[in-house]
């Protein structure tokens, strides 16, 4: 997350001081920044797009137990603690993480 949040805002301020801040090197981050998508970052969002169907379907009232057997009746192979963060993240963080 504090990777992301660097390379979201290095236009703003340098990537030394950033990383500076955050408490982490610019080494690892620009080793971050070129390391190609792993498999579980492309399954979590194949998972979030579900998620963010099966909530918008209910008109966002269903919680995670009823969103992720919506997220196995699609073929999607995940767990309960999985979902739980990814709807967190997919829709209550969404307005402090928006461009």
């Amino acid at each position: 997350m504090r990777f992301a949040f660097i390379a979201k805002h290095r236009h703003i301020w340098p990537v030394s001081w950033l990383c500076d801040v955050l408490d982490v090197s610019r080494s690892g981050f620009h080793t971050w920044l070129n390391r190609p998508v792993s498999a579980r970052e492309i399954h979590d969002a194949k998972l979030v797009t579900a998620i963010e169907t099966s909530f918008k379907a209910s008109d966002r009232t269903h919680g995670a137990r009823r969103v992720w057997r919506d997220v196995l009746e699609e073929g999607l192979a995940c767990g309960l603690h999985r979902i739980e963060p990814l709807k967190h993240l997919a829709f209550n963080l969404r307005h402090i993480l928006r461009p």
